[in-house]
């Protein structure tokens, strides 16, 4: 008995797009992680922005390898990364504002606003440097 399902060769801006829903998948649930310890453990004690601080380049290194690694897997192409990241990116953000409203109770003009402050600009850089970290991978 063969696969239910037939095997389904996929173009490349399509491969672009699941490595982009799998890297934001891997970097969210990473981040999740982290921002429960830094919001739990590290701001009370350091401060938001210090915490911030100490959170972005763990988050930046692993979302770098993260993206090598799906990059490598689904084979996406030099010329469909920035694609792959900018999904990637859409899905964080939209996440986050779910997060916030319904996790936190924020208004999502409260959460846009978070952006507007040192730690959140912080926060928004790093997401920002995270949709690029496909493109900044060479060429396979």
């Amino acid at each position: 008995m063969g696969d239910a399902m037939p095997h389904v060769q996929r173009s490349d801006i399509e491969r672009s797009l699941v490595a982009g829903a799998y890297y934001f998948q891997i970097i969210f649930a990473a981040g999740f992680a982290l921002g429960t310890i830094r919001t739990l453990a590290l701001a009370p004690a350091l401060g938001e922005t210090t915490a911030v601080l100490i959170e972005l380049p763990i988050i930046l290194a692993a979302a770098w390898f993260v993206a090598g690694h799906m990059i490598r897997r689904f084979k996406v192409p030099g010329e469909h990364r920035l694609a792959m990241g900018a999904f990637a990116f859409t899905l964080l953000v939209l996440a986050e504002a779910v997060l916030s409203v319904f996790l936190f109770g924020r208004t999502l003009t409260q959460h846009v606003a978070h952006y507007r402050s040192v730690p959140g600009a912080m926060g928004l850089a790093g997401q920002i440097v995270f949709a690029l970290m496909p493109a900044l991978h060479k060429r396979a």
